[in-house]
């Protein structure tokens, strides 16, 4: 079987992976910024599940993409594994890279999908009990792991890395996002938890959100600032100009999350009544977080329109657009829940389509280049540095 792309001179057949020179060329040029593509398919099929308007064959249509999703998601386990082991030197130019460091932050957060939609699919895998205690575990794996990474990145970034004002982007937050995204996980996982276990994941969580999201909203701050100093950055970074709906929205969902597992958690315990407060707490916060998202929605949209005005090409950066589009229709869809208001439902199902048009567009591109290997490239390997801002842009065309 052969993919049929374009090339100078007319049209031809390429061989798969022919831009890569040996299989384990391609476990060295391998770089965590594949991992957002998880991110962006499971945002996906989490919202399949979420919507209010079932079709026919919807949620096996889901599922499969979970069972997709996962088998990349080991897949590149085992591609960044393998460059730990067989090219270890070349893990700290990757750490000391300044914009191909920040997409560390793109593993934890793309497990947390995966985990969530174990949940649904996996008591008729491998049964109740186990599929909750697969979810659990993996859910521990993960905080730890996004908790490492918020630690890990900073670190370099204050000793290692070179960063100017001017070249500050919303690519900075990947690295501090991953624990309000296992946050809001928690609340997701506990009602399916008993007594100590649920308490401590409800609590763990509250942690996990208050590590992330503040620290998410300085740098918000930063960017805001660099962006009126500065003006925007490059068409190469565009789709980064979405990245700042994530923390926004994930603020608002592990609220609203949190806030629902946290009665039935500690009911009849001395922390019942803060738990119930936490409730009300948690649906102001998801809605005042929301109409945050709104206004920085809108304006991610004006400002794609103008980049797409000026003349967008493909690049695995474009997954920036689906996580946290996806993300913000959770926190849409979960307020609808909540609250009954019909709006929500409408503008859930909207923002749900527009998800799936992008996730279409997005993953046919990224298909193509996974199956020439022309995608798989790692900037931190290059022999001659670029200049910073040309460096962000080759990473976020994925090499």
């Amino acid at each position: 079987m052969t993919a049929k792309t374009e090339q100078a001179g007319g049209s031809g057949w390429r061989k798969p992976l022919s831009g890569i020179k040996s299989p384990t060329e391609l476990a060295r040029q391998f770089t965590p910024n594949w991992f957002a593509t998880t991110m962006g398919t499971g945002i996906l099929y989490i919202i399949m599940l979420m919507s209010p308007v079932q079709l026919p064959y919807q949620r096996q249509l889901a599922e499969l993409l979970w069972m997709s999703d996962t088998g990349f998601y080991l897949l590149f386990s085992g591609l960044l594994i393998a460059r730990l082991v067989m090219f270890p030197e070349t893990i700290e130019p990757m750490l000391r890279h300044p914009v191909q460091s920040m997409f560390l932050g793109a593993i934890p957060m793309g497990l947390i999908p995966i985990v969530n939609a174990n949940l649904t699919f996996g008591p008729d895998l491998f049964g109740p009990e186990r599929a909750v205690f697969l979810s659990h575990a993996l859910w521990w794996f993960d905080a730890a792991l996004a908790v490492g990474v918020a630690w890990l990145v900073p670190f370099y970034m204050f000793t290692h890395q070179i960063h100017a004002a001017e070249q500050i982007t919303p690519v900075w937050l990947l690295p501090i996002v991953g624990p309000e995204v296992t946050a809001a996980s928690g609340g997701l996982l506990a009602p399916h938890l008993a007594g100590g276990a649920a308490q401590l994941v409800v609590a763990t969580s509250y942690v996990l959100w208050a590590i992330s999201v503040p620290l998410a909203f300085s740098i918000i701050t930063i960017v805001i600032l660099r962006l009126a100093l500065h003006k925007l950055p490059q068409k190469g970074m565009a789709a980064s100009m979405w990245l700042i709906l994530g923390p926004i929205s994930m603020g608002g969902l592990g609220l609203l999350t949190l806030g629902q597992a946290a009665p039935a958690a500690f009911a009849g315990g001395p922390l019942a009544s803060v738990a119930a407060a936490a409730r009300d707490v948690g649906v102001l916060g998801g809605l005042i977080l929301w109409g945050l998202g709104l206004w920085w929605l809108v304006l991610a949209l004006v400002l794609t329109v103008r980049y797409i005005s000026q003349g967008l090409t493909f690049s695995l950066g474009w997954w920036g657009f689906t996580f946290p589009l996806g993300v913000y229709t959770a926190t849409t869809l979960t307020l609808y829940r909540l609250t009954g208001f019909t709006f929500f439902s409408v503008a859930g199902i909207a923002e749900a389509l527009l998800l799936l048009g992008i996730w279409l567009t997005v993953a046919s591109h990224t298909m193509r280049g996974m199956w020439t290997g022309e995608l798989f490239h790692a900037p931190c390997l290059c022999e001659e540095m670029l200049e910073p801002e040309v460096e962000a842009q080759v990473v976020a065309a994925g090499g």
